[in-house]
């Protein structure tokens, strides 16, 4: 009996532990990794991205939305697309990631002349250690997050929103003092 509540204790310890971890992705914390597919304007990537691939080279902007072909996530896409020469200048890549499948993301890329990657997390393993997915809905939440070169998390906006520019303003800020 004492085996089975020292055994329901480390459970709920353990998964207590993992709950606190994941609840508190703050600014300063690396980065989760993931190895995802991903698919271009020009086409649907043969091997994964692995996030950490990138470290070292940049920053790198993860911009979490619902799902392809929407109003909202196409306001989101395009406001990065239109300023894709300024985010460059600011040493950032851009990874689009949603829980749709490479083959949207790659007409929704070549529809829109992207000219990032889409990586699709159609599980949603990658928005859930983000903090993005929304169970309600089964959805990524509009959030934004910018690492810097070496991995770490800088900047998070677990609100980003389309509908101005405040939102893509106070990033373009963020990289701008990374």
């Amino acid at each position: 009996m004492k085996a089975m509540f020292l055994g329901l204790f480390l459970l709920a310890s353990t998964t207590a532990a993992l709950a606190q971890s994941a609840d508190s992705l703050r600014v300063g914390d690396p980065a989760p990794d993931f190895s995802l597919p991903y698919a271009t304007r020009d086409s649907i990537a043969g091997d994964d991205l692995k996030l950490s691939s990138l470290f070292g080279k940049g920053n790198v902007v993860l911009a979490f939305y619902p799902a392809d072909w929407s109003g909202g996530c196409t306001k989101e896409v395009c406001t990065l697309r239109d300023n894709f020469t300024d985010l460059g200048a600011l040493h950032a890549e851009v990874l689009g990631i949603s829980g749709d499948t490479v083959f949207s993301h790659f007409e929704w890329a070549k529809h829109h002349n992207l000219p990032f990657r889409l990586v699709s997390d159609h599980k949603h393993d990658v928005a859930k250690r983000y903090l993005s997915f929304n169970d309600e809905s089964g959805y990524n939440r509009r959030t934004v997050y910018a690492l810097d070169k070496s991995g770490k998390i800088a900047y998070i906006d677990m609100h980003y929103s389309p509908r101005d520019s405040v939102s893509f303003l106070k990033l373009k800020d963020a990289l701008r003092r990374m």
